[in-house]
């Protein structure tokens, strides 16, 4: 089973997005998903420890039985399961955020308008008495008589502002990081739709194996009470003693407790199920679809492996890991470089009484950096770091991969063989109580071989029903790692 796994988003990406966007001025949160093989489910699951338990819940239950078949589940997993809600909106999320980095290179244009009161001390700006006395010396007619040197205007001011950064290196690398983040995001969905077809697909089987084991169940106890019913009326006629009659109800009342207990973890399968694929626990469901059986073609570990190596989304997802990586280390090397801007305006502003004028600005800016070389190095080393972890991982897991497929392989096989073992067993265990059966009603044997002979084919069919089940887990299990579970998983199952 792969289960979800922050092992690189949310540790490594964070600093990666920084650089791209709190730069230009932006906050910005990335997850998204990778995953690993194998886990196994707990005992009682639940979704605050794997989303994929759980789902959201669209319609209430009602008292109607709603008939299910195996592929109507899976789409019912894939429109409300938790876990790939999840992974769909950390897409999103990566989604957003190249559409945030993109705006880095697009000029920012702002219109600004403002009106107000104004008060000015000239003294302030160094217009004292002196001042005018000798502008007043070299004016017709000298300072005008009363002249304040306190002033007030209402003045107007409407701008366009155009800002724009013309060149970054840190940006552009920064922008190619962001696309790859949202690269292996889409993977990472993609992923955590095969594991919500494998979840759906386990849970649904449990809950077809827990229905054979009532059925089975119920056939034997109605087996045990055709045998008591018949030593309770021998043991009248005299013909029987009251241990055989005493064996045939012990016998009888301890397959009823064996039905309680299975119908018991049926409806608890039945209840995980609907939990995973947004339907009311109290809703009532029938399953259409029969316990599948299907023999596998051949085929090689190494064509396997090779499958493996172009549909595995969690080796795709690493791969687009390692390229965003590498364009954030090359962001944090692009930091040395300088960066060119432009800013501008053009505008009116007007005085009440003056009039209205033209105002217009535009500055080129080029910053270089000369003094950061500690921070720039801590940096490149951290970004280098963080390459390298992801390097080692991508090399791993074609190894991974390789031992996955395999040990899936090997599962498919024993499990096979386990199924036809545990059939012959069946028609073995079902021949040697219709024998006991005819000595029985002969008056050959007591009920003791009888009883013995219903407990091996009660055990003989719960062997069969597990390991069918089992080995359609197995066949799952394979089509999961290699990467086609969603897109092959009737041919594996053989619906």
């Amino acid at each position: 089973m792969f289960v979800k796994s922050d092992r690189y988003f949310g540790l490594r990406r964070w600093p990666v997005l920084a650089v791209i966007l709190a730069v230009g001025g932006a906050t910005t949160l990335a997850s998204a998903q990778t995953v690993d093989l194998p886990s196994s489910p707990s005992p009682n699951p639940s979704s605050l420890a794997n989303p994929y338990f759980g789902s959201v819940t669209l319609h209430p239950a009602t008292g109607e039985v709603l008939k299910l078949s195996l592929d109507e589940a899976i789409q019912h997993g894939l429109d409300t399961n938790l876990g790939l809600k999840e992974a769909e909106q950390s897409e999103k999320t990566l989604h957003g955020q190249v559409t945030e980095a993109v705006q880095l290179f697009l000029p920012s244009i702002t219109v600004t308008g403002g009106t107000g009161f104004h008060q000015y001390n000239l003294a302030a700006f160094g217009f004292t008495e002196s001042v005018f006395k000798e502008i007043g010396a070299v004016l017709p007619g000298g300072i005008p008589p009363g002249l304040s040197l306190i002033t007030k205007a209402d003045v107007t001011v409407g701008q366009v502002n155009w800002d724009q950064t013309l060149f970054s290196g840190t940006y552009i690398a920064g922008y190619r990081a962001v696309r790859a983040a949202e690269k292996s995001a889409y993977f990472g969905k993609e992923s955590a739709r095969g594991e919500v077809v494998q979840q759906v697909a386990t849970a649904y089987l449990a809950v077809i194996a827990a229905a054979s084991e009532v059925e089975n169940a119920k056939a034997l106890m109605d087996a045990d009470k055709v045998l008591l019913d018949q030593a309770h009326a021998q043991h009248e006629a005299g013909t029987m003693a009251n241990l055989d009659e005493l064996r045939a109800r012990v016998q009888y009342q301890q397959q009823q407790q064996i039905v309680v207990a299975n119908e018991n973890k049926r409806e608890k399968s039945e209840i995980l199920l609907k939990r995973e694929i947004g339907i009311a626990p109290g809703q009532k469901i029938q399953l259409t679809d029969p316990t599948p059986y299907n023999e596998l073609t051949t085929r090689t570990p190494e064509e396997l492996k090779t499958e493996a190596y172009a549909n595995r989304q969690d080796y795709q997802n690493l791969q687009a890991q390692e390229v965003e990586t590498r364009m954030a280390l090359r962001a944090r090397k692009a930091e040395r470089l300088p960066t060119l801007s432009f800013k501008g305006n053009y505008g009116v502003t007007g005085v009440t009484g003056v009039g209205y004028h033209g105002t217009l600005s535009a500055i080129g800016t080029l910053k270089v950096p000369i003094f950061r070389e500690a921070m720039l190095r801590g940096d490149r080393d951290v970004a280098e770091a963080q390459l390298e972890g992801v390097t080692e991982q991508l090399g791993d897991i074609r190894g991974r991969i390789d031992q996955q497929v395999r040990s899936a392989l090997l599962d498919v096989k024993a499990a096979q063989q386990l199924v036809e073992v545990s059939r012959s067993n069946v028609d073995l265990a079902s021949r040697a109580l219709s024998d006991q059966t005819d000595r029985f009603n002969a008056g050959i044997d007591d009920t003791l071989p009888l009883v013995q002979a219903q407990a091996s084919l009660q055990r003989a069919q719960s062997n069969l029903v597990e390991s069918l089940y089992q080995f359609n887990l197995a066949k799952l299990g394979l089509a999961r790692s290699t990467g086609v579970i969603e897109q092959q998983y009737r041919n594996y199952l053989g619906r």
